[in-house]
C-alpha cells in the first residue's frame, strides 16, 4: 500500500482526552461524563482537516486506552498522524469540564503533569517533510510543558521558514504552566516575532505587550516582525492590521449574532481555523477577518471543544448567507 503524500499543513502540542459533564453543577458532585477529545492545537487542526487541507499532527500520547482513543478520534477526523508517537513511559493527558449555565465559561481541570505530550523534543520531527509544507499553526501551549517543549517549538517553526511555509501563532495563554509571567512574556512574543499571522485575544494582547488599544497591540507584533495580526474581540467581532499584499490596511469587523452561546471553549480555535483557510484561500484580510468570526460564533453554539468547526459545504452555506444578510442590510 502506497503511503499518502505528506502533509501540506502541520500543526503539534498536545491532545488530551475530555471529559464533559452531562449535568451542571460542581464537578464534585458530578457523576456522568461525555468523552470527547481536547486541546487548542488539534481544534485548529481538526477544523483544517474538515475543510479539506491536507493537516498533519504531531504529537505524543500514552500507550493507554486514552491514547488509542485519541489516534483512533484523530485519524476518524482527517488528520495524518503519522508523526504521533505512543510513549509508553508516559500517560495521556486529561481534561474534566463542567456544564455552565447562561453562556459562561465553564470550569475545567487538567490531569497533565508529566503527560507523554510534555515530553516532546525536536527529535520527534525528524521524519517531518517541510519541503513538502505549505503552512505551520503554533500555540502558546507547547512552550509552557516543558523545555524539550519549547525547543521543539523554535526548531519547528525555524525549518518551517527556512523551507518557505507560512506561519501562524496564537499564544493561548495558560498562565499555571509557566513559572513566572515575565517568561511567558518574552517566550511567547519572541516566538510570535517569528511567525508571519498572530493571533491573540484582546485580554492576551495587553498582558503580553503592555498595550491597551488593538491598534498598538498589532503594532507591538508588526513592529517585531509579523506580517499581519488579527486580534480577537469575542462578541465584539475582530480586528486587523497589517501588511498582506502590499501596503498597511487596519479595520474592524462586528461579531456574528448567535441565538445562544452554549460553550465559550474553543471559540478562539475557530477563529484561527477561519483566518487560517482563508488566507490559505487566498481570500483578502477582510474575508480572513470575516470568515474567522463566522466559525467562532459556530463553536459557541454547540457543547464541546470542536463540535462546532464545520466542513467545507457548511461553510459555503454560512458564508453565503452571511453575503446576502450583508447585502441586504446594504440596500
Amino acid at each position: 500500500m502506497t503511503r499518502p503524500s505528506s502533509p501540506e499543513l502541520l500543526s503539534f502540542g498536545e491532545a488530551m482526552t475530555l471529559f464533559v459533564a452531562e449535568t451542571t453543577g460542581d464537578l464534585a458532585e458530578v457523576e456522568r461524563f461525555r468523552r470527547r477529545i481536547a486541546g487548542a492545537d488539534t481544534n485548529v487542526a481538526i477544523g483544517l482537516a474538515r475543510l479539506g487541507f491536507h493537516v498533519g499532527w504531531l504529537s505524543r500520547v500514552g500507550d493507554d486506552s486514552f491514547g488509542l482513543y485519541l489516534r483512533t478520534t484523530l485519524e476518524h477526523e482527517g488528520l495524518d498522524c503519522r508523526h504521533l508517537i505512543t510513549d509508553a513511559d508516559h500517560a495521556t493527558g486529561l481534561v474534566f469540564k463542567e456544564r455552565a449555565l447562561d453562556g459562561a465559561d465553564p470550569r475545567v481541570e487538567y490531569r497533565r503533569r508529566g503527560n507523554a505530550a510534555s515530553q516532546l523534543a525536536p527529535a520527534d520531527a525528524d521524519e517531518v517533510d517541510f519541503s513538502a509544507l505549505r503552512h505551520l499553526h503554533a500555540t502558546g501551549i507547547p512552550p509552557a510543558l516543558s523545555p524539550s517543549c519549547r525547543e521543539l517549538s523554535y526548531h519547528l517553526l525555524g525549518e518551517a521558514r527556512r523551507h518557505g511555509a507560512s506561519l501562524s501563532f496564537d499564544p493561548n495563554l495558560r498562565p499555571s504552566l509557566w513559572s513566572s509571567e515575565r517568561e511567558m512574556r518574552e517566550t511567547l512574543n519572541d516566538l510570535a516575532a517569528h511567525t508571519d499571522w498572530v493571533m491573540p485575544g484582546l485580554a492576551e494582547g495587553q498582558l503580553l505587550t503592555g498595550q491597551e488599544t488593538p491598534h498598538d497591540i498589532a503594532g507591538f507584533y508588526l513592529d517585531q516582525g509579523a506580517e499581519a495580526v488579527f486580534l480577537k474581540l469575542g462578541p465584539e467581532g475582530g480586528y486587523y492590521r497589517g501588511r498582506l499584499g502590499g501596503e498597511e490596511q487596519a479595520f474592524s469587523v462586528p461579531g456574528i449574532a448567535v441565538a445562544e452561546v452554549v460553550d465559550t471553549v474553543g471559540a478562539g480555535d475557530g477563529f484561527a481555523v477561519g483566518v487560517i483557510s482563508a488566507l490559505l484561500d487566498g481570500v483578502s484580510p477582510r474575508q480572513a477577518l470575516q470568515r474567522g468570526c463566522l466559525i467562532g460564533a459556530e463553536a459557541v453554539q454547540v457543547s464541546g471543544d470542536m463540535e462546532g468547526l464545520p466542513h467545507r459545504n457548511r461553510l459555503e452555506r454560512l458564508e453565503a448567507a452571511l453575503d446576502d444578510t450583508s447585502r441586504r442590510s446594504a440596500t
